[in-house]
């Protein structure tokens, strides 16, 4: 989140409206404050399995900022496919793995454990099927020998943050 509202200056063609979260004490929300970018959060665990009612809050929260596009990063729950139509063609994700390798969680240690040569990270349109929509952009690290998936996840790390502004930029740009 910090790499994308860092990048969202001078000619970018987006601006970042609103910073939400699920995690009341989750630490993005003081840095997108500092940032000058306004935050909310909708924390998702008095909804229980209610997932329609803690989605229906998300949007009402997003869609008082009124954003052209929802780019998620950190966002750890799988929306429905009804949250995806509302915001259809207009969100994305990053992904810590070299889609369509690796959907979902553990993506470095899957990686370390099949031994693949190179692990990556993947920008790509959210969809109703997890980590399955069209892939917008890849950037790809050697797995090197002795690496834990910690490891591989700081350099995938570094990535993300390289990719994922870039990716959103083209994205605006259409």
């Amino acid at each position: 989140m910090v790499a994308l509202v860092r990048a969202m200056t001078g000619d970018f063609p987006a601006r970042p409206v609103l910073v939400l979260s699920n995690v009341p004490e989750a630490a993005g929300l003081a840095k997108a404050q500092a940032l000058g970018v306004p935050v909310a959060v909708v924390d998702h665990r008095p909804f229980g399995r209610d997932r329609a009612r803690f989605e229906a809050e998300v949007i009402r929260a997003l869609d008082a900022a009124r954003p052209d596009i929802v780019a998620l990063a950190g966002f750890m729950r799988i929306v429905t496919a009804d949250f995806v139509r509302h915001y259809a063609g207009r969100m994305l994700n990053i992904h810590p793995a070299l889609l369509p390798k690796y959907p979902g969680l553990h993506t470095h240690a899957r990686a370390l454990a099949a031994g693949d040569a190179e692990a990556g990270c993947t920008v790509h349109e959210v969809t109703a099927d997890l980590d399955a929509g069209p892939i917008l952009g890849q950037a790809r690290v050697p797995v090197l020998p002795g690496d834990t998936a910690e490891s591989l996840a700081a350099r995938v790390l570094v990535q993300e943050h390289r990719l994922y502004p870039a990716v959103l930029r083209e994205f605006a740009s259409r």
